[in-house]
């Protein structure tokens, strides 16, 4: 059995702050199975490239990158696959009619787990920055770097 599962994780998709504004944050459930939630323990995910899209009225996850668990037999499960990603009927229909805005997605920003050890995902609807907002995130980030130093 291998010794890096943790009970507790949290895995944070940090490049989505500097391409994405947040406008909106919700926390879902994801359908997953044995071998992937055990590759999440082990901190095996990439959130890089993933988005959510609506297909029927129900919220999928696509190209969330979930390793697959190197102690799985054949049952392993498929590393790209769609997960369907659970939130009430409430918080879909307001994310449908606010995806008809142009410009603005759905982006996974952390996976974490709850109270209860459950997988959670927290998920933005989000509009991409332009090339002066990255400037400007990375002028705040640096400006806040020096006052740090300059603080101990």
């Amino acid at each position: 059995m291998p010794e890096k599962i943790a009970r507790n994780f949290n895995i944070a998709n940090r490049r989505a702050g500097f391409e994405y504004f947040f406008l909106e944050k919700y926390e879902a459930g994801m359908v997953l199975t044995g071998t992937e939630i055990k590759s999440i323990r082990e901190g095996k995910v990439n959130l890089q490239d993933a988005y959510c899209l609506l297909l029927d009225g129900e919220l999928y996850i696509r190209n969330l990158h979930i390793s697959p668990y190197t102690e799985g037999t054949h049952y392993n499960h498929e590393p790209l696959r769609d997960r369907k990603l659970l939130l009430t009927k409430r918080e879909l229909k307001k994310l449908d009619s606010k995806l008809k805005d142009q410009g603005l997605t759905i982006i996974p920003i952390r996976i974490f787990s709850s109270e209860k050890g459950l997988a959670k995902i927290e998920i933005a609807l989000a509009k991409g920055k332009k090339l002066y907002d990255k400037r400007d995130t990375i002028k705040e980030r640096d400006v806040k770097r020096e006052t740090d130093r300059n603080n101990f």
